[in-house]
């Protein structure tokens, strides 16, 4: 935000700006202002909801050829990658996801033990992430490790997100930049082989499961995650995202029963 030539900016403006940059948000909805106090438009009636909820094929037809294309060449390039550090050399070079042109800086893939029991699934990279180059090193990594060491996980998972790059203001990524990157996770999935999969958040558990439910209904329920292309089913457990919890502290025992619940889960497997 600039003032007009010749003029300074007010200290107030300046103050606030300066108070949301540090936060975090370093990205405008639009460039243009707008009348917040305008009365809004009557709303549009919701479209009929058919089925469960629209699965990654689906979310590419609705945003056209170019997604569908970018999504075909990302199985291809998933495909041909024989390990974890290969696919992280195609995810990097990959250019069809519209996020990797939108500030991030680099692709964040993954942290981990590559043969872990357990696969988290978070949503996309934030500041932090984008930064260092790895997903949950922020405020809510931190809390996610420290989670993770008392349920008796730590060195026992590997962590990834459903998009690779950082969305604009850390919003929620759409379904299409979703498809886009889900080749990448699923044969992520594959060379890692977990005995399940942790999906924190909203965002990840509607990704991956193809479902519209919230995740205040999804949480501590097992659900399957099916590969999109076929193959076997791994079981998963969608939880509530670490940075919920850091706003909803109550909401710590939800989560804490989920990982029991995991733990449990994982020692009937054997």
């Amino acid at each position: 935000m600039t003032p007009p030539e010749g003029q300074p900016l007010d200290p107030a403006v300046a103050s606030l700006l300066a108070f949301w940059a540090e936060a975090g948000a370093d990205v405008a909805y639009a460039e243009a202002p707008q009348n917040r106090l305008r009365a809004p438009a009557p709303p549009k009636p919701p479209p009929a909801r058919v089925g469960a909820a629209p699965h990654a094929g689906a979310a590419l037809q609705a945003t056209g050829g170019d997604v569908a294309e970018a999504a075909t060449l990302a199985k291809a390039l998933a495909a041909a990658a024989p390990d974890l550090e290969a696919l992280e050399a195609a995810i990097a070079s990959f250019d069809g996801c519209p996020l990797k042109t939108q500030g991030a800086s680099r692709a964040v893939f993954a942290r981990g033990n590559p043969a872990a029991p357990v696969m988290i699934v978070g949503e996309g990279p934030g500041a932090d992430e984008d930064r260092l180059g790895q997903p949950f090193v922020g405020r809510a990594g931190k809390l996610l490790d420290k989670m993770l060491a008392a349920a008796g996980l730590t060195d026992r998972v590997f962590i990834t997100n459903t998009v690779f790059w950082r969305p604009p203001g850390n919003r929620t990524p759409t379904l299409a930049e979703q498809a886009v990157c889900r080749p990448f996770v699923e044969r992520a999935i594959e060379l890692v082989k977990p005995k399940a999969l942790l999906l924190a958040g909203g965002a990840s558990a509607k990704s991956m499961l193809m479902t519209t439910e919230g995740i205040m209904s999804l949480r501590g329920r097992w659900a399957d995650f099916a590969p999109e292309d076929g193959g076997e089913s791994l079981p998963a457990l969608p939880t509530l995202h670490p940075a919920f919890l850091l706003r909803q502290p109550l909401a710590k025992k939800q989560a804490w029963a989920d990982l029991l619940a995991l733990m449990r889960r994982l020692e009937g497997m054997g």
